[in-house]
């Protein structure tokens, strides 16, 4: 097992220090769309190293020419998308494109590994780049343990005081509770924790970022935010898309283990979470940890439903369902859409449920963290319309409409006493620019820096497959089991709004 050597981090807002970046999977779809345009806006902003050289890595046959107009192409598209339109600027392009170097590599080869070490040692001269290096696995989830293995008998994640070697790993880590524990016994053979930077790429929105500071900034939202005056918290992350060209991805995977875990989790860990002691990764993630492991069993029953989406229309468009998308198979029983009801063990939220929802080919979409608070005394309003006393209702927009709303009572006009809900919208938007963002620009930026605390840690991994645990062996038990299923463009199925019902509560309306 590695042992841990703590590296200096720099201080957000400065350039990252001199490394080289390697990109095993250098010619899939995530380096062309999404990891080569946020190397180019971290260009752009001035936060790349100054001195940098990046290593596409990849089993495809390729000369560093023809990955460079590769590359260059992609950013190119990414500057005219609608989505992230603006101007190229021609010189940070032609640096990054400058810093690239490809080499041809067989995953399973100690050979190979011994050629990528000569590289990494001949950039050191010919790009006046340090020792420092950051290995980046933009590959299949079965290629993790093997290419790390390779890695550390070939010597490349050995660390000293004077260099660091890190390395980040994609999702999915697992695909459940003992995968994950035995990916992560296989990871730390040769490296330290605090070299793995697990990616959620979910974090590096800059909307799930401000949750904490939203909680911990502003007095007026903390001293209401616990069981006294929270009735219940609902999390939805919607899409409307549908499984696309994903089928043989999806079908082994399902929206439990796509979403649930990771991106879902995490919101709900920064939503519950208490006040860290600081904003150190240390600090932030072990309060995320504990709220993980404080939440208690779901019962698969009557806490939870998964569907899939049966034919239906989006947009005024026929959609499909998914038993008919190609590669998905007949009698497929993967689910696309789960929801469940969690509670949290501890003084701030015993009482308190918390709901959560993900699916696709849904009506909108639409990310959201609603906190609704407890209704008031009904007594003084005894004369008026009990229905109109709506909740009050704080809701955390996470995309695409970047912001927080407020709901609250107020009097109609006029000589009755009849309550009104009225709303106080926030939008990034109007206050703020947003740059054209991939979402990966300030993970990468933080893997170079040093900084862990947008990455998951292994126990908080591991937590979120406990808490799930529980539903993939009811749902394995049940076997090839039809499932209810949703028109697509819907809110989800009916078995989902039952749950809710039960207690008298509601999914907030999508559509």
């Amino acid at each position: 097992m590695a042992q841990d050597i703590h590296h200096e981090t720099t201080p957000h807002g400065e350039r990252a220090p001199s490394c080289t970046l390697v990109i095993f999977g250098a010619g899939g779809d995530l380096t062309k769309r999404l990891l080569m345009p946020a190397l180019y806006n971290l260009a752009r902003t001035g936060l790349l190293p100054e001195n940098f050289a990046l290593v596409g890595v990849d089993r495809l046959e390729m000369t560093d020419a023809s990955f460079q107009l590769h590359v260059e192409k992609a950013v190119r598209e990414f500057a005219a998308d609608k989505h992230y339109s603006q101007t190229l600027n021609e010189a940070h392009l032609e640096r990054l494109i400058s810093s690239l170097t490809y080499m041809s590599l067989d995953f399973a080869s100690p050979a190979s590994y011994q050629q990528l070490g000569q590289k990494l040692q001949d950039l050191q001269s010919s790009h006046h780049v340090s020792q420092n290096v950051m290995f980046y696995l933009a590959v299949g989830a079965r290629f993790f343990g093997g290419i790390v293995d390779q890695l550390g008998q070939a010597g490349l994640v050995t660390e000293t005081p004077d260099q660091w070697r890190r390395v980040v790993v994609e999702k999915p880590f697992g695909h459940d509770l003992e995968s994950a524990q035995a990916l992560n016994t296989q990871l730390r053979h040769s490296l330290a924790e605090n070299q793995i930077y697990r990616m959620d790429h979910f974090l590096g929105k800059e909307t799930v970022q401000n949750i904490m500071l939203m909680r911990f900034a502003n007095g007026i939202f903390e001293p209401l935010w616990n069981r006294d005056h929270i009735d219940h918290v609902q999390i939805t992350v919607a899409e409307t898309v549908t499984v696309e060209s994903r089928a043989a991805f999806y079908e082994s995977t399902g929206a439990l283990r796509d979403m649930v875990p990771n991106h879902v989790f995490q919101l709900l860990a920064l939503t519950a979470m208490e006040p860290p002691a600081s904003l150190s990764a240390t600090d932030v993630r072990n309060e995320k940890t504990k709220v993980l492991t404080s939440v208690h069993r779901v019962n698969p029953v009557t806490d939870s439903v998964r569907a899939q989406y049966a034919a239906g229309q989006h947009d005024g468009h026929a959609q499909v369902g998914y038993k008919q998308e190609p590669g998905v198979a007949a009698d497929s029983t993967t689910e696309t859409y789960v929801a469940m009801k969690l509670g949290i063990d501890n003084w701030r939220w015993a009482g308190v449920p918390f709901y959560l929802r993900t699916g696709k080919a849904m009506a909108k979409r639409h990310s959201e963290i609603a906190i609704q608070f407890k209704r008031p005394p009904i007594s003084l309003f005894r004369n008026t319309a009990t229905e109109s006393l709506t909740p009050n209702t704080l809701v955390l927009k996470l995309q695409p409409d970047e912001g927080a709303s407020l709901s609250f009572g107020a009097k109609i006009p006029g000589p009755k006493i009849e309550i009104g809900q009225v709303h106080m919208d926030f939008h990034y938007k109007d206050y703020f620019q947003n740059a054209p963002s991939t979402g990966y620009e300030t993970l990468i930026y933080d893997c170079m820096i040093g900084d862990a605390t947008l990455f998951q840690r292994s126990d908080s991994v591991m937590a979120g497959w406990d808490i799930v645990k529980p539903l993939q062996q009811h749902w394995q038990q049940q076997g090839a089991t039809t499932l209810p299923t949703y028109a697509a463009g819907s809110d989800g199925p009916q078995a989902s709004d039952d749950m809710l019902a039960q207690s008298g509560r509601a999914w907030r309306t999508l559509s």
